[in-house]
C-alpha cells in the first residue's frame, strides 16, 4: 500500500481549472482528487461562464485575485504571458460538453497539458483534431474515465490479462440512475437542463453522459476494442436525446457484450455494474460496492477479494491508500487518475499505458461509439465503429 503520493524530490504541480464554480457537482470532486494526494495545488481559474460568478468563484477558492479570470480566454492569454516559474503545468475542463473541444484546442495549441471531463467532445471530427493536436504538440491530454482509477477495476484487468478466467466469451455491462425519471430540466435545474440539451450535451443523452463510461470501462478492463454496435436510443418522455439505451457489441475476437444506459430507472442512484464471462471463470465489480470483486471458476468456488488485501496485485496495491475494511472510493478512484496525470506531467511524456490514466484516444474512442450507437439506432442497423 502507497503511504503517501506526493514526490518529495518534486513541487507541487499547478493547475487551473475553467468550469467548475459556484453551484457545480463535478469541479468540486475535481478539486477534493486534486488535494488528495499533495501534488497539486489550484493556482488559477476561470470557473463559470457568468464572468462575475466565474472571479467570485475562483476568489472563494482561495485563488489570487491576479488569475482569478473572468473567462477561459483571458486566463489562457495570461498563462501565455506568464515566466515558465509561474505557470500552471496543466489545465482542468470542467464545463457542458459543447465546450471541451474548443476549450482543450486552444490550450494544447499552446503547449499546456490538459485534463478534461468526458465525454471529451461532441463530434468526431473535433475528437480527431483533437488527438492530432495533441500528438503535434506533445502535451499530456488525460480524460476523467474515472472509473478505471478503483482498485478492484485495476484487480479485474490484471485478472483478465493474467488468464485467470480464460478467454472472454461474454460482457453484460450496465449504468442505471432515475434522477432524470421526471422532466426535471423544466425546474430550471442547472445540470438536467444542458444534458438533456443536445446542442450542450451532444448527440447522446444517457448514452453519452455515462454509458461512455461503461463503454470505457468494458474495454480498459478486458483490453478489448468494440468493434461495432446495434442499439436502440428512446426517450420516454419526449426529450431530443435519448434518456435510455440499450446496445448489442461486438469485440475483439468475436466476443459479443450487451450495454444498457438508463436515466429514467426509479431508485437507481449510480448503478454502475460490469460482469465478464470466460471460458474458464467470471468475474463481477459493482460501482455501489466497488472494494469488492466476485471471481466465479468452472469447478471451484465462489471468490470474493477485497480492496487493501496482500493477494491483490501490484496494479490495484499501487492506487490503495487506506488498508482493507476502510471504504475506499469515488473521490479516490478520481485522485488515482490524476495521479497518473501528475507522473506523465512530470516525465514530459503522453503515455496513458504507462501512467495508467484514460487519454485523448480513449475519448475519441467513446466520441465515435457514441455517434456509432445512436446511427445504428437511427438506421435500425449494425454499425462498425
Amino acid at each position: 500500500m502507497v503511504e503517501s503520493r506526493a514526490q518529495s524530490s518534486g513541487r507541487r504541480l499547478r493547475a487551473a481549472m475553467v468550469g467548475g464554480g459556484q453551484g457545480a457537482f463535478i469541479g468540486a470532486v475535481h478539486r477534493l482528487a486534486q488535494r488528495l494526494d499533495g501534488d497539486i495545488e489550484l493556482v488559477a481559474g476561470a470557473m463559470h461562464a457568468d464572468p462575475e460568478i466565474a472571479v467570485a468563484s475562483a476568489l472563494e477558492l482561495g485563488i489570487a485575485e491576479d488569475r482569478a479570470h473572468r473567462t477561459w480566454m483571458d486566463l489562457l492569454e495570461d498563462e501565455k504571458k506568464r515566466p515558465e516559474d509561474e505557470r500552471i503545468d496543466f489545465v482542468t475542463i470542467v464545463t457542458p460538453n459543447f465546450l471541451h473541444a474548443p476549450i482543450a484546442l486552444a490550450f494544447v495549441q499552446a503547449g499546456i497539458n490538459v485534463v478534461c471531463d468526458k465525454p471529451l467532445c461532441l463530434t468526431e471530427a473535433e475528437a480527431a483534431e483533437l488527438v492530432a493536436a495533441r500528438e503535434a504538440s506533445g502535451v499530456v491530454f488525460a480524460v476523467t474515465y474515472n472509473y478505471t482509477g478503483y482498485p478492484m477495476v485495476r484487480e479485474a484487468r490484471a485478472r483478465i490479462a493474467s488468464g485467470e478466467i480464460g478467454q472472454v466469451r461474454r460482457v453484460f455491462v450496465e449504468y442505471h440512475q432515475g434522477w432524470l425519471a421526471t422532466r426535471l430540466e423544466d425546474s430550471g435545474q442547472q445540470q438536467a437542463s444542458w444534458r438533456t440539451d443536445p446542442s450542450k450535451a451532444g448527440v447522446g443523452g444517457a448514452v453519452g453522459d455515462i454509458g461512455s463510461h461503461a463503454e470505457n470501462l468494458v474495454s480498459f478492463v478486458t483490453g478489448l476494442e468494440i468493434e461495432s454496435v446495434l442499439a436502440e436510443c428512446h426517450s420516454f418522455l419526449g426529450r431530443p436525446i435519448d434518456d435510455d439505451t440499450q446496445v448489442m457489441f461486438r469485440m475483439t475476437g468475436d466476443v459479443r457484450g450487451t450495454l444498457t444506459a438508463s436515466q429514467i430507472c426509479i431508485g437507481d442512484l449510480n448503478g454502475l455494474a460490469l460482469r465478464v464471462h470466460g471460458d474458464r471463470g467470471s468475474l463481477y465489480w459493482g460501482q455501489e460496492n466497488p472494494n469488492h470483486l466476485t471471481l466465479k471458476s468452472l469447478d471451484g468456488p465462489d471468490q470474493v477479494l477485497h480492496r487493501g488485501a496482500d493477494y491483490l496485485s501490484p496494479a490495484a496495491a499501487d492506487v490503495t491508500r487506506i488498508p482493507a475494511g476502510h471504504p475506499e472510493a469515488f473521490i479516490e478512484a478520481f485522485a488515482n487518475v490524476y495521479r497518473g496525470v501528475v507522473q506523465a506531467v512530470r516525465a514530459g511524456e503522453h503515455n496513458p499505458e504507462k501512467y495508467a490514466y484514460p487519454g485523448v484516444e480513449a475519448g475519441a474512442a467513446g466520441v465515435k461509439f457514441i455517434h456509432r450507437v445512436v446511427q445504428s439506432s437511427a438506421e435500425g442497423c449494425r454499425k462498425s465503429i
